[in-house]
C-alpha cells in the first residue's frame, strides 16, 4: 500500500493516535496542526486523501476546504467535526467535502470510510475516460461536466452522484443503493440527503434546458434514461 494521507488536526493526542492507526494500516502520513500549514501541505505535495478537522487555528477547516477546491484540487477529503446535523453535513458537502465523520468516532468506522473513498476515487481499469448521454458529457479524469457544450460546475459529491446515475443509465437507483454506493455503505445519516443532492443536480444540469435528464421513480429512487 502506498497511499499518502494528510491529517490536518490541531488536537495533538488525536493526531498522534490517528497517525499511528493509519501507519499501522500501511498508509504514509503527513500532519499539519493548523489550517494555514494544512493548505500549504495539501497544495504543495501529492496526497491520496485528506482528513480535515473543522475547528482549526489560523484557518478553519471550511476555509481550508474552500482554498483547496479553489485551486482545482479534487483530492478526496473527509471532514472531522463535532457538529453532525444534516444542515452541517450538507454544508460540508456543498463546500466540496467527499465525506463527513462526527466526533467522537470509532476508528474502525473511519478506516472503513477511508478505504471506501480511496476505492471510489481510483480510476477503474478499462473505464471510458469520457462518458456521454444525450447532450451531457462527463470527463471522468478531469472531473469536468458539460451540457450543450457549456461547462457545469459541480461539487465533488454532486459529480460522484451524477457519474453514478450516468453509469447506471436506464436503471432505477434506490435511495439506499445510492447512499451505499456514492456516500459509502457505512454512511450514518438520513437518506433524504439523496433528495437534497438530486435537487442540486437538477438546478445545475436540467434547469432551463429543454430535455430533463434526471427522472424520479416515485417511492423508489432516481434514474437517467437517455440515448448514449
Amino acid at each position: 500500500m502506498d497511499e499518502r494521507i494528510l491529517l490536518i488536526e490541531d488536537e495533538e493526542h488525536i493526531a498522534r493516535v490517528l497517525k499511528l492507526e493509519l501507519e499501522h494500516e500501511g498508509y504514509e502520513t503527513g500532519v499539519a496542526y493548523d489550517g494555514r500549514t494544512g493548505v500549504e501541505l495539501a497544495l504543495g505535495e501529492s496526497w491520496d486523501l485528506i482528513l480535515l478537522d473543522v475547528m482549526l487555528p489560523e484557518l478553519n477547516g471550511m476555509e481550508v476546504l474552500r482554498r483547496i477546491r479553489q485551486a482545482d484540487n479534487y483530492v478526496p477529503i473527509i471532514m472531522l467535526t463535532a457538529r453532525g446535523t444534516t444542515p452541517d453535513v450538507v454544508s460540508g458537502f456543498g463546500q466540496g467535502a467527499n465525506d463527513y465523520v462526527t466526533k467522537p468516532f470509532v476508528i474502525e468506522e473511519l478506516l472503513a470510510r477511508i478505504r471506501n473513498l480511496l476505492t471510489i476515487s481510483k480510476p477503474r481499469v478499462n473505464e471510458e475516460p469520457v462518458l456521454k448521454v444525450d447532450d451531457l458529457t462527463i470527463d471522468t479524469k478531469a472531473r469536468k461536466v458539460t451540457r450543450y457544450g457549456e461547462q457545469v460546475d459541480l461539487t465533488p459529491k454532486e459529480f460522484d452522484l451524477l457519474l453514478y446515475l450516468v453509469k447506471h443509465n436506464g436503471e432505477v437507483c434506490s435511495r439506499d443503493q445510492i447512499i451505499s454506493d456514492v456516500w459509502g455503505y457505512d454512511f450514518v445519516g438520513d437518506t433524504n440527503i439523496v433528495d437534497v443532492y438530486i435537487r442540486y443536480l437538477r438546478q445545475k444540469v436540467d434547469k432551463g434546458r429543454p430535455t430533463k435528464l434526471i427522472q424520479t421513480s416515485r417511492g423508489v429512487g432516481y434514474y437517467i434514461d437517455a440515448d448514449v
